[in-house]
């Protein structure tokens, strides 16, 4: 990916600064602002579908889910807001609420689109996977209704594999697994 030499790198703190307004959406990729799109619809229900059964499923614990407006400071210039992200500890004390990125992730969920699927599986992917706290990173194609995890299996090993069959979505750090059906129900589509 070429860059301007000229053009000078933010870093993750003067990103954070930023306000892009309500209607606008961005991550900080390696120093660059990229300007992020909304999703489909099928983007949109499995999105819904996760945030529901993860926050029933961990109600009353200290792991929580979030959507994209709540980001993943991977490294000192990158910034990235996954699809849905699972964040664990003390994350409801009043201070912390205008946070645009919360410490702890556990659990990153991409789901994939035409347009940002080489990214996620080439340059998020291993920014993800640097992420001391991070032990499970999903990639959901909603095409196909194929799953990708990746999961850590040690300090710096870590399991990759594909579903192309429906699988159940197991995510031990959580204690919890999803059904296939669930993440890809279309009940209730909007």
């Amino acid at each position: 990916m070429a860059t301007d030499p000229q053009q000078r790198l933010l870093t993750a703190e003067e990103f954070l600064l930023m306000d892009f307004g309500p209607d606008q959406r961005a991550e900080l990729d390696n120093g660059i602002i990229r300007m992020m799109t909304g999703g489909t619809r099928a983007h949109t229900r499995i999105q819904r579908n996760l945030l529901t059964f993860l926050s029933n499923a961990l109600r009353g614990g200290d792991c929580h889910p979030y959507g994209p407006d709540t980001g993943v400071q991977t490294h000192a210039r990158s910034v990235r807001y996954p699809d849905v992200g699972v964040f664990c500890g003390d994350l409801e004390r009043p201070e912390d609420d205008e946070l645009r990125t919360m410490p702890n992730a556990r659990v990153v969920i991409e789901i994939l689109s035409e347009s940002t699927e080489a990214v996620d599986l080439k340059i998020k992917l291993p920014e993800y996977q640097a992420v001391a706290t991070i032990d499970t990173i999903v990639f959901v194609d909603p095409w196909r209704e194929r799953l990708r995890v990746v999961q850590r299996t040690g300090p710096r090993w870590w399991s990759d594999r594909d579903h192309d069959d429906p699988v159940y979505l197991d995510l031990p750090s959580l204690g919890v697994t999803i059904p296939h059906a669930e993440i890809f129900a279309r009940r209730g589509v909007v």
